[in-house]
């Protein structure tokens, strides 16, 4: 080492201290006698994530983090979906492990090539070879080569979709992770070796096994299996219409579009969003005789307002005559709204609705009662008079969109039969590569990320700073409820991301380093770099998009 040093600020002990230059993090950790409540996973390095292995050469500011930090569980995760891999390599060399999607707090496997149904025995086998690895503690190492060397490598190892991406990228140096000769990526960092993926399982889950991780905040403790039939049956779904297209990983994708089809996938994925808008609205004809309200539900920037909208024209064309409401306008004034832990206004949660008043208006509705609808003032805090007057008649319906459609309190006086549920999410029906879904949480956030900036004025970072709590409030008040729903919609459109990258990018570069949120944006920006651009000419004005993008022919 240089006899140079560097000054490397530690947040978790609030100390300056003097290293030589190019010193790891794991060494600087072991100097300070840094400790958490869980076993250390990484840092972050002047607000980029890092792995321990990381020599550092100039003045830093450092952050240890373990898995309770949203970054410290990616780097948990990543490493145990690698270990996972390496375990059904190992037991069945001949088959492919295709990480589907996360369900059940955890992540859907299926086994391709096995040419059976997965058994216990096979599970068993499976985590019994994971845990030999993790007793064994062998190291993640990460190595950088040229990038034809990358693509080679990967192609060896089977990993075509990947060595098709990493081609892609036009990078001349490109980096890739080993594990005791298996070669992988996972688009970012890992935990220092096997020996710290201590808490996991492997269980049946429909056709194939759901990987489980441990609790956020307990990481002794596993997140519970829900068997979530609804919602699966979306994902299966998805994964059809991805092979439809023939688009199943982002790899095709960008070869449709360097082949000048974009315009291709955006008109086939509108085409199928308009088609399933139609197989519900005729699903609530088939019961206009006894339906009265419609439900429309999701968590934030599902693409509700758009949805409610098209739905209400597929309505009309079956003689039906839909009539909108938000439960936005339902809210109790600003000061008797509840308040969270932190003694904030909490908006999300149902006693911010005022129930009573709500359900007496439905029940007069459906008397036949005429009533005025309320506006609710964001600026004053009040509910007021709107002015606009309705009364249901023959062949009339209600379509009440908001975050707490499915929860069985909001209508405690309106007999279920009147009324139809549905459940909204942007399930990406492309994922990166055969081991990297893309998430419904990162495809929500960029399409928030740009509505906000557009419309209320914004920063990515005042998003991204709002986005955990957001998080935790769709954990409490509308997960735990979209099994209830009677239909659900995947608003997700398979060309969102490539023609999202081109507005959000600037978004995400105007981050500053100097705050919190720049490592989410630093991120978001790496998971962009992967995609080409589409260009947004040919998307129609009745896009779910245009909600976010601009450019809509309906008035929100």
């Amino acid at each position: 080492m240089s006899s140079k040093t560097i000054d490397i600020y530690c947040e978790n002990t609030n100390t300056v201290t003097a290293y030589p230059v190019g010193i790891t993090l794991e060494e600087i950790r072991d100097d300070l006698g840094v400790q958490l409540d869980n076993p250390i996973c990484g840092a972050l390095v002047n607000n980029k994530v890092k792995e321990l292995s990381f020599a550092v050469v100039k003045s830093k500011q450092v952050r240890f983090i373990d898995y309770t930090h949203i970054d410290g569980r990616r780097l948990y995760v990543r490493s145990l979906i690698f270990l996972l891999y390496v375990a059904v390599r190992e037991t069945f060399p001949e088959v492919k492990l295709k990480v589907m999607n996360g369900i059940s707090q955890g992540y859907y496997c299926e086994l391709l090539g096995l040419e059976r149904k997965i058994d216990d025995s096979d599970i068993f086998g499976i985590k019994t070879e994971m845990e030999y690895w993790v007793k064994r503690n062998i190291p993640f190492e990460k190595k950088g080569l040229l990038t034809r060397d990358a693509v080679d490598e990967l192609q060896r190892q089977g990993l075509e979709e990947k060595a098709k991406l990493f081609d892609q990228q036009g990078m001349l140096f490109s980096f890739l992770y080993y594990l005791n000769g298996y070669c992988n990526y996972f688009y970012g960092h890992h935990v220092p070796s096997t020996g710290y993926l201590t808490t996991f399982n492997l269980v049946p889950y429909f056709d194939g096994i759901l990987l489980q991780v441990p609790k956020p905040d307990d990481f002794d403790e596993l997140n519970e299996v829900e068997h979530q039939q609804k919602l699966f049956g979306i994902f299966k779904e998805h994964k059809n219409w991805a092979e439809l297209m023939n688009v199943p990983n982002l790899g095709m994708l960008n070869h449709y579009i360097e082949s000048e089809r974009g315009g291709d996938i955006i008109k086939i994925s509108e085409a199928l969003h308009e088609k399933k808008i139609v197989e519900i609205a005729n699903m609530i004809d088939a019961r206009r005789d006894q339906l009265k309200v419609v439900l429309v539900a999701g968590p934030s920037a599902s693409g509700k307002t758009t949805f409610s909208k098209r739905l209400s024209v597929q309505l009309a064309v079956n003689g039906i005559v839909p009539h909108l409401i938000s439960l936005d306008d339902y809210f109790v004034d600003r000061e008797k709204t509840p308040r969270d832990e932190h003694g904030n206004y909490d908006f999300e949660v149902l006693e911010a609705i005022d129930i009573e008043f709500f359900n007496q208006q439905l029940l007069q509705l459906f008397q036949g009662m005429e009533v005025e609808l309320p506006r609710f003032n964001f600026i004053v805090g009040r509910r007021e008079p709107s002015g606009h007057k309705l009364q249901l008649g023959d062949g009339h319906v209600l379509i009440v969109e908001g975050i707490h459609g499915m929860n069985p309190k909001l209508m405690p006086l309106v007999d279920g039969t009147m009324s139809f549920k549905i459940f909204l999410s942007a399930l990406t029906q492309i994922s990166i590569d055969d081991h990297n879904h893309i998430s419904t949480t990162d495809n929500r956030l960029i399409r928030r990320i740009l509505r906000d900036s557009k419309y209320r004025g914004y920063s990515a970072a005042d998003t991204i700073k709002r986005w955990p709590s957001v998080r935790n409030g769709e954990e409490r008040n509308i997960f735990p409820y979209q099994e209830n729903a009677d239909v659900m919609f995947n608003s997700a459109l398979m060309y969102e991301l490539a023609v999202l990258k081109k507005y959000v990018e600037p978004l995400l570069k105007a981050v500053p380093e100097t705050c919190e949120e720049h490592c989410e944006a630093n991120r978001l920006l790496k998971f962009f770099s992967y995609f080409h651009h589409i260009d947004d000419i040919e998307i129609p004005p009745t896009s779910v998009i245009r909600e976010f993008l601009g450019g809509s022919s309906f008035k929100y």
